[in-house]
């Protein structure tokens, strides 16, 4: 396992820290630099370019943050990078247009986003764009065959599960990706507390949540986990 804890120390800005897609885009390089200047944490979602380059974009389809139609994954990173976000100057960033902005100044948390049987060779892409890079980084995802295959690939950064769930069956099924070794975990607020995360956090793991927009769900997080991923206001200023 990769010690995770440093994920604990800021709040992770989600999808970067955008204005809820009023000026600043979600998943944008203005988004990110906000972060950066703020000192908060940063997280984000990549896609799978068609030329095998991993893009930030959270949607499968272009439409509500592009306006235009198709498929996130049947673009080129080039072509992406063409096509502005929301209207604004900010287009569609690859993963390496990200580090070089943040060059390590805050945490980046990553979050690939899968397709189950479409997935070859995108674990293995994220991990030789990040090669050599200097400053604290996660991974994670819902899609446990993309977890395996960064474990599998030797990882040298933690690797998180993204959940959500409060029955029965979902603990299990939660519990089957730990055995990968997970080293930290981000789960959705509102199915807190529940028992598979307080035997996590009884083992030592980090545990983040998802998504924290009002005080009800910041005080939830910090009753039963270790920090939030945010949006919509300004945590420095939380009461």
């Amino acid at each position: 396992m990769t010690n995770a804890a440093w994920i604990k120390e800021l709040p992770v800005a989600h999808r970067g820290y955008h204005d809820l897609n009023n000026a600043i885009w979600e998943n944008t390089l203005s988004a990110f630099s906000r972060a950066v200047e703020a000192g908060f944490a940063i997280e984000c979602d990549l896609h799978y370019a068609s030329d095998g380059v991993p893009v930030i974009f959270h949607d499968e389809d272009l439409e509500r943050l592009c306006n235009l139609k198709g498929d996130v994954r049947e673009r080129t990173s080039k072509e992406l990078g063409l096509i502005a976000v929301g209207g604004t100057k900010d287009k569609v960033p690859t993963l390496k247009q990200l580090l070089d902005l943040v060059q390590g100044k805050v945490p980046l948390v990553l979050e690939l986003k899968g397709r189950e049987a479409d997935d070859e060779g995108f674990a293995e892409s994220v991990l030789e764009v990040l090669e050599g890079y200097e400053g604290k980084i996660a991974l994670m995802s819902f899609d446990h065959w993309l977890l395996k295959d960064l474990k599998d690939f030797g990882a040298p950064f933690p690797v998180g599960l993204t959940a959500n769930g409060n029955t029965a069956e979902e603990y299990a099924t939660h519990e089957k990706a730990m055995e990968l070794g997970l080293d930290f975990i981000s789960y959705y607020y509102a199915d807190l507390p529940n028992s598979f995360i307080s035997r996590q956090r009884d083992k030592g793991i980090p545990v983040i949540t998802w998504t924290v927009r009002d005080e009800d769900a910041r005080k939830r997080t910090f009753e039963n986990a270790d920090q939030m991923t945010f949006e919509g206001f300004d945590p420095r200023a939380a009461v």
